[in-house]
């Protein structure tokens, strides 16, 4: 079973490193954190050190792959994260083992996927993507890589969310819908026509705040 480490301990983190480790995918080593002290325990699992000791700790063979559990509120600092140490460090893909995957379908690395997902027939989930539980993607879309779908969100076929997007709980996006980089649709939004500027959108239809 192969070793994994976590950028960041927190919710997000913790929760990444309970489902890798209940869904028998990995070992959780340790974590890397700014803001703990290495060698405190967060859940029974160690912080390794921080993002300076990332690099030289893979160099030790103390992990195999990496993961990034930074939340959405951060998400440029996620996609830097990623940036600086995917030239160097294997990433892993965290799949949950009940998620319906359907084989046709590119995961890419550093992707998450919580448990209850379905993924249909030719969509596309880019680099260091989250999608939490009982997301529906449906056929030939595409997520770009540094989003971030939060609950049960709804994306019909030929869809296509750019870089860096943010996807609120229950969200609802019909089909053949371009959405731009960097938007952030509000939970419980229904996106009917190409989000074409970055910013935030919510309502029912989703229309442009700011």
């Amino acid at each position: 079973m192969k070793r994994l480490a976590i950028i960041g301990s927190g919710d997000l983190g913790q929760q990444i490193a309970y489902h890798a480790t209940q869904d028998n995918q990995f070992t959780v080593v340790g974590f890397f954190d700014d803001f703990k002290n290495q060698g405190v325990l967060v859940n029974d699992i160690p912080v390794l050190g921080d993002l300076n000791d990332v690099s030289s700790q893979f160099k030790k063979g103390i992990f195999d792959e990496l993961l990034i559990g930074i939340g959405y509120k951060h998400m440029t600092f996620r996609n830097d994260v990623f940036n600086k140490f995917k030239v160097e460090i294997p990433f892993a893909k965290l799949i949950h083992s009940n998620c319906l995957i359907d084989p046709s379908c590119i995961i890419q690395a550093g992707a998450v996927i919580y448990p209850g997902c379905i993924v249909d027939q030719n969509v596309t989930i880019g680099e260091n993507v989250l999608i939490n539980v009982g997301c529906c993607i449906a056929h030939d879309s595409e997520i770009g890589k540094n989003s971030f779908l939060s609950p049960r969100v709804a994306i019909a076929g030929f869809v296509t969310v750019e870089n860096s997007c943010i996807i609120g709980i229950n969200a609802t996006i019909i089909d053949n819908i371009k959405i731009v980089q960097q938007v952030q649709i509000g939970g419980g939004s229904v996106v009917i026509k190409n989000m074409e500027k970055a910013g935030l959108y919510v309502g029912n239809p989703a229309r442009f705040i700011r």
